[in-house]
């Protein structure tokens, strides 16, 4: 896993793009409001926060399945792919491959902070899940948000998924900042995760861009977003460690 002196400049450059002033479904990149006041906002977010992947041909009973859902920025939602490029779907398709059988849903959102990822969560886990990935707080490094206070959401937001899901299982992906923001606040930042999983017991996960941020040809042109080829390395370093977390899934 990259600490957060070894990001150096690759944690600047993918979290340049992460956000912006609205919240965007990475996927379609629809814009949507980052408010969440109107019952017709709130559809657009639900839409956008729970969209599941189509599932594969080899995995047509999908519905009935246990639920991977993983939270997440536009990092997860998959902004410039195709649904199936995105890496989400890749997760999928490795499960279906080695006889794991689960449904990943894809629940990144573009833009979001930890903040509006604790106020959506609660009714994007509207329905069972097994097992739920926090990649949350990118746009919160961007932003310059405190990190005590992203570690107080990060905390918060596992308080959340467990008063929700009670018996689903939690994983935290570490995150780093931009070292435009200095040294401190970069250690500060990567610190808050670590301490966020140690406070509550949830396990942390590598870098989402481990081996992707700052490679030229594993990015789109903006150089933030992986394209098809850094898709398929996230989803490696993910399956990592989502493979392992679904093998020890309790089974009915």
């Amino acid at each position: 896993m990259l600490t957060a002196t070894a990001v150096g400049l690759a944690s600047l450059q993918f979290l340049g793009a992460c956000g912006g002033s609205e919240e965007t479904n990475g996927r379609s990149g629809t814009n949507v409001p980052a408010t969440t006041g109107d019952s017709s906002t709130r559809q657009a977010l639900a839409n956008a926060s729970t969209a599941e992947n189509t599932p594969p041909a080899g995995n047509r009973a999908a519905p009935g399945l246990p639920r991977v859902v993983l939270l997440g920025t536009s990092l997860t939602a998959g902004l410039g792919l195709s649904p199936e490029q995105a890496y989400p779907a890749l997760l999928q398709a490795k499960a279906d491959s080695v006889g794991l059988a689960v449904r990943v849903v894809n629940a990144g959102l573009s833009g979001e902070t930890s903040a509006g990822a604790l106020r959506r969560a609660a009714w994007v886990l509207d329905q069972p899940a097994a097992l739920v990935v926090l990649e949350v707080g990118a746009n919160d490094g961007l932003r310059g948000v405190d990190p005590d206070s992203t570690y107080a959401n990060l905390v918060k937001l596992v308080e959340t998924v467990r008063r929700t899901q009670p018996d689903a299982r939690l994983a935290l992906v570490q995150m780093e900042a931009p070292t435009n923001l200095g040294g401190d606040y970069t250690t500060r930042f990567h610190a808050a995760y670590v301490r966020a999983a140690e406070e509550t017991g949830v396990p942390l996960w590598p870098f989402l861009l481990d081996r992707v941020a700052g490679v030229a040809r594993l990015n789109q042109g903006d150089g933030i977003h992986p394209n098809e080829e850094g898709s398929k390395v996230v989803a490696k370093t993910m399956w990592g460690a989502l493979e392992p977390a679904l093998r020890a899934l309790p089974r009915p």
